[in-house]
């Protein structure tokens, strides 16, 4: 939690992050990540005026997500910035920032739709079926949209 009643009071000018987040499980055990390690965070909330603070942050990490063609667990580094009206992002006379809460709603936007570290696709196959490299000739060749897709962008 990041105290905001220094910087409304006027005590202090701006209010420094710097340091380590332990996400808890509880803000992605309902999402694609599966663990997230060393989320570092470094930053300012400065004043601008009575009504508004800025937030300046610079967030990376990792996170161990599932691997799209092998299904294996990998880690996938992320990183990312803010640079934010605190005025959207907390109710008006509050007094703390859930700096977990604003990760995470960042953190979240960083998950790839679809990610993977194999890069020999030969051994993923079957009775009837392997995967090919989209580059591949013979899949263009083969494609039952083939027709359609050269038409697509004709007008």
């Amino acid at each position: 939690m990041c105290i905001l009643g220094l910087l409304h009071s006027n005590s202090v000018e701006e209010i420094k992050i710097d340091g380590q987040f332990n996400i808890p499980k509880s803000y992605y055990e309902n999402s694609n990540v599966l663990e997230l390690k060393d989320v570092k965070a470094h930053g300012t909330i400065k004043r601008i005026d009575s009504d508004n603070d800025n937030i300046k942050l610079e967030c990376s990490g990792k996170m161990k997500i599932t691997d799209s063609i092998s299904l294996e667990e990998v880690w996938y580094p992320f990183s990312f910035k803010i640079d934010d009206n605190l005025k959207e992002i907390y109710t008006k006379g509050g007094e703390t920032l859930d700096i977990f809460e604003l990760l995470w709603e960042n953190i979240v936007l960083e998950v790839p739709l679809s990610y993977s570290e194999v890069k020999d696709l030969s051994k993923y196959k079957g009775n009837g079926w392997s995967l090919k490299e989209e580059s591949d000739d013979e899949n263009r060749e083969n494609n039952p949209f083939g027709e359609i897709l050269k038409d697509f962008g004709k007008e």
